[in-house]
């Protein structure tokens, strides 16, 4: 009998929200605010809600309804241990995703670097999955490079850059011109507006220290 689907286990960034005073409308504009800034990048893009420092009520459908209007998409609810909290998500439509209820994930096997000499152009969207990720060119506005390990460019960033896609927080980005849009690494991440002017269009390196972005320069 010819297979009509198959059930496999992947691998995909989400961002996550966390609610932190369990005001939903001022997270919706707070999410509405980041999809004007960079539609390409948030506009109809998967969110987990974090709940665990929000308070005990919480109207789940309101929630559910609040995230889309603001242009994203709710797919989970993670910090929420109480049975009947989590039954009342389940009843709004969304996923309980404690990562205390689920079995750690193997570590994966890094793969040789994957190396792109041709330039990145807008719409274009290059996955360096498992290993490093080398751009030996220019990286468009409107284009979106990712890597679960580190990302070296050798050429102007307008685009996005996502290292450490996977989580790993020991991912680095290398650039010798930095225009981007957006830059990312292990889900965190800072549009345009956050990177000083001392590092914009320079040589630099960003990083991630206590789960906060650093950028420098890089010495040549």
């Amino acid at each position: 009998m010819a297979k009509t689907a198959e059930l496999k286990g992947g691998s995909f960034t989400l961002s996550a929200l966390h609610l932190v005073d369990g005001d939903i409308t001022k997270a919706a504009d707070f999410l509405k605010q980041k999809v004007e800034q960079a539609p390409n990048f948030f506009a109809a893009a998967p969110v987990v809600i974090d709940i665990s420092q929000a308070d005990s009520s919480i109207d789940f459908a309101l929630l559910q309804q609040s995230v889309k209007h603001a242009g994203m998409i709710p797919v989970g609810i993670s910090g929420c241990k109480d049975v009947d909290k989590q039954q009342e998500a389940k009843d709004a439509g969304f996923a309980i995703m404690n990562a205390a209820r689920q079995a750690k994930a193997a570590e994966p096997v890094m793969q040789p670097t994957k190396i792109i000499r041709t330039p990145v152009r807008s719409g274009q969207q290059i996955y360096a999955k498992n290993c490093d990720l080398v751009v030996m060119n220019h990286v468009s506005a409107g284009a979106e490079i990712i890597a679960d390990g580190c990302i070296h460019i050798y050429g102007t960033l307008r685009g996005r850059a996502i290292a450490g896609a996977n989580g790993q927080q020991n991912a680095t980005i290398f650039c010798q011109n930095l225009q981007s849009e957006l830059v990312s690494i292990a889900g965190n991440y800072w549009l345009s507006d956050k990177i000083q002017d001392e590092f914009w269009g320079k040589n630099v390196v960003v990083s991630l220290a206590e789960n906060n972005l650093n950028i420098e320069h890089m010495a040549l």
